[in-house]
């Protein structure tokens, strides 16, 4: 496969998803960094290792949701309700989650055949539907609580305390770049 290819491919080694780590477009490289001829060839295995984690992430996170009974789609959709003051449309949870509302009304399905959130009818529009937690959603999330610290502890146990804040400082950097590095 040559250079050309793994840049088009998001899953192949060394590939940066086309966009650059960050999958913004323009700017100067895919860091943002100036560099010289190596700083591609860098950045694309920087790029890999970080699509390498979130895999080993997902499967480790999986892994310690299991005995819960819900899978990490459905985990972020409880989460999302219970951290909104009052409960929330559908509307409200897509566009919280960044996602189709398709794909919230299938979560919504799931975890609502579990018994952990149920449809009720907002009290001054009756068209609207909105989604509460139940008894068993809020115990659920105590439950999940223990699964993430676990599954972060697997993850993060090769780290020193020092490492770890690092490491915080930088995920905050990538995640919420600001107004200057945001696309």
């Amino acid at each position: 496969m040559s250079t050309t290819d793994r840049t088009s491919d998001p899953d192949a080694p060394g590939s940066t998803g086309g966009e650059g780590t960050s999958g913004c477009t323009g700017g100067e490289g895919t860091s943002g960094r100036a560099g010289g001829p190596g700083a591609s060839d860098a950045d694309g295995l920087l790029a890999e290792q970080l699509l390498r984690l979130t895999r080993r992430l997902h499967r480790i996170q999986k892994r310690h949701l299991e005995p819960v009974g819900i899978t990490p789609a459905q985990s972020r959709l409880l989460r999302t309700v219970a951290a909104f003051g009052e409960p929330p449309r559908m509307a409200d949870l897509a566009a919280r989650l960044e996602v189709v509302p398709r794909a919230v009304t299938s979560l919504v399905d799931g975890l609502e055949t579990a018994g952990r959130v149920r449809r009720a009818p907002d009290p001054d529009n009756r068209r609207v539907i909105r989604i509460e937690l139940t008894d068993a959603g809020r115990a659920t999330l105590r439950e999940l609580r223990s699964a993430r610290r676990a599954a972060a502890e697997d993850i993060l146990a090769p780290l020193t305390a020092e490492q770890r804040e690092v490491l915080g400082g930088l995920l905050t950097a990538l995640v919420d770049p600001g107004p200057e590095g945001g696309c």
